[in-house]
């Protein structure tokens, strides 16, 4: 009996020492790498099966035969010590607890990720593998579930791991019969997808089908709404009986003569629409007689929510969260519908809005090697390929993209344009062939060599009014042989230029970038900012200010502390007069600044030149520009108009990383006005949630940090409201530039309560 006991004991010890297992297993940054897809739609087939039937399904694209592992692991994990990972070539193996080809054994680390260092793995074949972790007190973790991912052969044009499109078949929201033989389906929100329907019919008859994004009044699709609004008016033959009739999309020819994204063969042609009329039809139309079926890159919808005190703000942020799956349809970041092309512009804003609505890096990834190989015109364009590859390094802790792309972003800084000061200049003559080949621009842009600055876009137009003094979107920018904002744009690239080299252990080229960057900064305040004033002027021989030389320097880091409020005040003075991609660095340079009043009311506001105005006019997924009247070509599904998806959760929220992988953290809010507000905000290492209450006799913020971080988290300070719990006991830290701060904090949930 006392050895049954005894056996009992150890086994329960045993069972005890035992913490969660790791979850959400990550090959080369890709989740579900075992799920397979038939044309777009989740199926269960084994991926055994799958792969050898690749004309009729779809998985994961890894070909990296030394693929990168991650994971996550619950809060309540304090620190991770080591971990072990197992890949073999069979699952049965594996719940044996043994690998044929690679276990790590116990390996010190406090990471959670790891890079393969088994047998050499082979193209076309399955491999399973999965993870257990130890924390600071020795206790080690159950193994977390089987991971699978098939291995494919390398393919030079796809250099990155990638998930096939997945589509959802929908039904119509709303169906309403408008005459004796026509209807009109609403479904609730704007997609690009396909169109089928199921119709029964006594006899052969001709039907007309209308789609289109825009209402002309109640019930009737608006035909005209604009150049790249879409609207089509199709004739269908139908057949007597019941029979499905799928709907084939026009070939778009302008678009296609310039080199646009194709739709893969197994998905096939997409159109936006979200309203439909049906004509000349003699049965009954029910929601199961008409589906749409919509195209995206794969999205977790449950990864990220925000809600708040203000409606408005909240109606936004469900218009940019969803503009980001919407606007996925290609799997690449592109400019929308009209053309298909990736911009550095568009990526730059779409990662951000992405990364903060779902954990997904891949089509991130994919848009980077596209644009490093296929550029465009702007000089800023250029400029932005750094930013965009430090963002992924920031994001992601991974530094593949770093590393086999450091000549190139070397290369888009432009550094040969340097003319006095350091200064850069497109316009003195330094744009040869040969550096052209550099940065990979072999063609003109519409009858354009080379770079060209570009400020904002578009540049020209005729309306202005109460909330803009100047045509287009510049607010009437002095270009100059010198231009402030391509200098602005240069100043931040030798600084994340010299962070890149130093990551990648090139120390000598990261003290020669470091001193570019105090020689630019120098020149950049002595060519461009008034002596008197300390107001950014637009180039080297204007006393012109705009909004955009002001609002870039101040996003840059490029004004001196003593001119902030003379460079705030300006800013506010010139109200929303940029674009929607101006925007973004914009309220990037009002939080910086601590402006929050006024960054909650640009973002929750109700002008024409405002994030409201796109729902206001029916889209439901971020415009081109603010109004057709201010770009009379827009589309309605454009991602760089998503700006405050991740200015919700980055500035407004407070939420991002300190170093790379989200290792630490930041949880710095700036709430305004806000009397509530609560955000989940995913991340590699797992969500982070942040939500505030102020009552009327004390003020409560909670936040839940993932396993594997740190945070530093700084509770807003009341002048009202001076002592602070932490999770019910009371804490003597002092309040200081507004905040209480408690840096280094461990994964955990916690609730401060201000009295």
């Amino acid at each position: 009996m006392n050895k049954i006991l005894l056996s009992i004991l150890c086994i329960l010890l045993v069972f005890e020492s035992k913490s969660q297992a790791p979850f959400r297993l990550r090959c080369d940054l890709l989740l579900n790498t075992s799920q397979v897809y038939q044309k777009g739609i989740p199926v269960n087939e084994p991926l055994e099966s799958a792969i050898t039937q690749k004309q009729q399904f779809q998985f994961a694209f890894i070909s990296n035969k030394q693929p990168h592992f991650s994971w996550e692991i619950v809060n309540s994990v304090g620190k991770v010590t080591a971990y072990r990972v197992l890949l073999a070539s069979n699952a049965q193996m594996l719940k044996q607890n043994k690998a044929d080809f690679w276990d790590s054994k116990r390996t010190n680390s406090n990471q959670n990720k790891a890079i393969y260092n088994g047998k050499l793995l082979e193209p076309g074949k399955i491999y399973y593998w999965k993870v257990q972790v130890w924390d600071d007190k020795g206790k080690v973790s159950e193994f977390s579930k089987t991971s699978s991912f098939y291995l494919d052969s390398p393919d030079e044009t796809q250099p990155f791991a990638y998930q096939p499109l997945a589509a959802e078949i929908q039904e119509p929201t709303q169906i309403i019969q408008t005459g004796p033989d026509s209807y009109f389906l609403d479904f609730g929100k704007d997609a690009l997808g396909q169109l089928t329907l199921c119709l029964t019919s006594l006899e052969s008859d001709s039907v007309w089908v209308e789609v289109g994004e825009v209402l002309e009044s109640p019930a009737r699709i608006q035909k005209n709404a604009g150049r790249n609004i879409r609207y089509l008016k199709l004739p269908l033959f139908i057949k007597p009986g019941t029979h499905d009739y799928d709907i084939v999309w026009e070939t778009n020819e302008k678009r296609n003569s310039r080199n646009p994204i194709l739709m893969p063969d197994y998905i096939g042609e997409v159109y936006p629409f979200r309203y439909i009329s049906i004509h000349n039809f003699k049965g009954t139309i029910n929601k199961q007689s008409v589906k749409r079926k919509t195209v995206f890159y794969p999205f977790d919808e449950n990864a990220s929510s925000f809600t708040s005190s203000d409606t408005v703000l909240n109606q936004i942020w469900d218009l940019c969260k969803y503009s980001m799956k919407a606007t996925s349809f290609t799997g690449f970041y592109v400019d929308g519908d009209r053309e298909r092309i990736p911009y550095e512009a568009d990526a730059l804003i779409n990662q951000l809005s992405h990364y903060a609505v779902d954990a997904e890096y891949s089509i991130g990834r994919r848009s980077m090697d596209y644009l490093i190989y296929h550029p465009t015109w702007p000089t800023e364009w250029s400029l932005q390929n750094v930013l965009i590859a430090w963002n992924d390094y920031l994001y992601t802790g991974d530094t593949t993209f770093l590393k086999n792309y450091y000549a190139d972003l070397r290369n888009k800084a432009l550094i040969p344009l340097e003319g006095k000061g350091g200064l850069i200049s497109t316009r003195t003559n330094k744009q040869t062939d040969e550096f052209l080949k550099t940065i990979h621009i072999t063609k003109t842009f519409d009858n354009r060599r080379g770079l060209h600055d570009i400020v904002d876009w578009p540049q020209n137009g005729d309306v202005i009014g109460d909330e803009k003094e100047y045509k287009g979107e510049n607010d009437g920018f002095v270009f100059n042989t010198y231009n402030s904002v391509i200098n602005a744009y240069y100043y931040r690239n030798l600084v994340l230029l010299q962070k890149i080299a130093t990551v990648l252990g090139k120390n000598e080229e990261a003290q020669a970038y470091e001193a570019k960057a105090k020689k630019v900064y120098n020149s950049f305040l002595q060519t461009f900012q008034d002596t008197k004033t300390g107001i950014i002027k637009d180039g080297d021989s204007t006393n012109h200010t705009s909004l955009h030389a002001n609002m870039f320097a101040m996003a840059f880091g490029l004004v001196p502390k003593k001119d902030l409020t003379n460079v705030v005040q300006f800013i506010k003075s010139r109200k929303m007069a940029c674009s929607v991609y101006g925007s973004q660095f914009l309220m990037d340079a009002l939080y910086e600044a601590g402006e929050a009043d006024y960054g909650l009311e640009l973002l929750s506001s109700t002008a024409h030149r405002s994030w409201y105005n796109m729902i206001r006019v029916g889209s439901t997924i971020s415009l081109e520009a603010w109004d057709k009247v201010y770009k009379p070509n827009l589309d309605w599904n454009h991602a760089w108009g998503s700006v405050p998806a991740n200015i919700i959760v980055r500035k407004l929220m407070g939420v991002e990383p300190i170093t790379p992988g989200f290792e630490t953290f930041q949880i710095k809010p700036q709430f305004g006005s806000l009397t509530s507000a609560s955000l989940q905000t995913p991340t590699i290492k797992g969500p982070v949630s942040v939500s505030f209450n102020k009552g009327e006799t004390s003020t409560t913020m909670k936040v839940i940090i993932p396993g594997g971080t740190h945070a530093d988290i700084y509770v807003p300070a009341d002048g009202k409201r001076k002592t602070l719990s932490i999770n019910g006991q009371s804490s003597n830290i002092k309040a200081q530039s507004g905040y209480y701060l408690l840096p280094h904090t461990k994964p955990g949930s916690y609730a401060f309560i201000l009295n």
